[in-house]
């Protein structure tokens, strides 16, 4: 039956699709499929859109083949009108929600540098480089290896050549100390309240 429909005229392939021919449809997607998706790449520059946009023309031209109206022209200019309107639609559509966007952005900004922000991480920073200063050398190199140094308690241990259990107890006490002293600055309460 596919033979009738290759030698068939595109209006007799659209009163067969209004009867449900399935193998009519796809007559009609091998002669103007082609030509309809490369003029939905040209307009949309996208061939992931432009194949769902054909896929949504020829659909409807399923769902409802009265449309065609082969006394105003020929089903390949339907198809082609039909995806030209379509394809300016999603550009239009597209564009204007750029658009939207654009002004949103503009109206609202979003904040990119909080002064108040930084000025509060740069003095604690430095009140916890003045807390290190409060620690003995040993304290201050294994929590250094340790928590900027990424390294194990081993590998601390191993590194200072010292037992685990007498740099882990370094640590601990050095943190410890670290914390008293943060504390007393203050600045433990001023950065968790921000």
């Amino acid at each position: 039956m596919d033979t009738d429909f290759r030698e068939a005229s595109d209006a007799a392939l659209v009163v067969a699709i209004a009867r449900f021919r399935e193998a009519a449809l796809a007559e009609v997607y091998r002669r103007h499929g082609d030509a309809a998706f490369g003029l939905a790449v040209r307009v949309l520059r996208d061939r992931a859109l432009a194949e769902e946009l054909v896929q949504e023309v020829f659909l409807k031209l399923w769902q409802d083949p009265e449309r065609f109206d082969p006394g105003r022209g020929t089903l390949r200019a339907f198809l082609m009108a039909t995806v030209h309107s379509r394809a300016i639609d999603l550009v239009r559509a597209e564009s204007a929600r750029r658009a939207r966007e654009g002004r949103h952005e503009r109206l609202h900004p979003e904040p990119t540098y909080d002064l108040e922000r930084e000025v509060l991480e740069l003095t604690v920073a430095e009140q916890v480089r003045e807390a290190f200063d409060v620690l003995s050398d040993d304290e201050r190199r294994a929590i250094e290896l340790a928590y900027l140094g990424g390294h194990t308690y081993r590998e601390v241990a191993e590194l200072l050549d010292q037992p685990e259990g007498t740099v882990k107890s370094r640590i601990r006490v050095g943190l410890r100390r670290l914390r008293d002293t943060l504390v007393e600055s203050g600045i433990t309460s001023s950065w968790t309240e921000s």
